[in-house]
């Protein structure tokens, strides 16, 4: 394809592909997969797992859809990620899509989530009932807070993941910020490993402060484990600080590799 035609044909191809994608979030989910979620609220025995695996299946088919709609876009995602158990995950941050990707991986998960989500009518009570964690824990949400981290223990112990963006926010740049403490709080409570993984180009894909899909981009997403991480929290010589310069130094070395 010659430069004119890309010049033309990419806005299109971006405009079109993006319309199909945010129509399977405002279309297929209130039509088809609302009536699964009422039911599995109504009838399943654990409402809170089965929750967590219709997000993971939904997600599953976003990115289905992205690898049919985009074909220049390929998924790269390491073998050993389907084998990661009663952890908590920590993962640089680059685009809107890095959540949902990981959702996409782990049947059985938890995340924190913006707490404002949690006042949004029916998409609060969703990612109540998934066992999500608010990322604050003023006002009415203090108490829900409470009962997800005393309730964490169990739920890692069972083979559940916790996964958890410690920047907090997405990278403009591709460069690791400071990493918040709060994954590396519940991951002593919990006494669980941490695993750090690292996300590549999805912010090519759906870049930060884009509304479009780059559609005619040729692009590899990719996720990797970096390394599992098993602190001995019960020795004196452990603190969160080392750990958390442990994960942000094994995240920079990664990022300063080449794509």
């Amino acid at each position: 394809m010659n430069r004119l035609s890309h010049k033309y044909l990419k806005p299109v191809s971006d405009l079109i592909v993006t319309l199909l994608l945010w129509g399977y979030f405002s279309l297929v989910f209130p039509i088809i997969f609302t009536p699964v979620y009422l039911a599995a609220y109504m009838f399943s025995e654990n409402c809170e797992t089965s929750f967590q695996q219709l997000n993971h299946k939904f997600c599953v088919g976003f990115f289905f859809l992205i690898r049919i709609f985009i074909p220049a876009q390929k998924l790269r995602i390491a073998d050993e990620l389907g084998s990661i158990r009663s952890s908590v995950i920590v993962c640089n941050h680059q685009s809107y899509l890095d959540p949902l990707l990981l959702i996409s991986l782990f049947p059985r998960h938890k995340t924190i989530v913006k707490s404002t989500f949690f006042r949004v009518p029916v998409f609060g009570w969703m990612l109540k009932q998934a066992g999500y964690v608010p990322s604050t824990s003023e006002g009415k949400l203090s108490e829900l807070v409470i009962e997800r981290i005393d309730t964490m223990d169990g739920y890692l112990a069972s083979g559940g993941n916790l996964f958890i963006f410690p920047e907090g926010t997405r990278s403009r740049d591709g460069t690791i910020g400071r990493l918040n403490k709060g994954a590396f709080k519940i991951a002593k409570l919990s006494r669980t490993p941490v695993n750090v993984l690292y996300i590549r180009n999805t912010n090519k894909l759906f870049t930060p402060g884009r509304f479009l899909f780059n559609t005619m981009v040729p692009n590899t997403i990719s996720i990797e484990l970096i390394d599992r991480i098993d602190p001995e929290y019960q020795s004196d010589r452990f603190s969160i600080a080392q750990l958390i310069s442990q994960v942000h130094s094994l995240l920079e070395t990664q990022e300063a590799k080449n794509p």
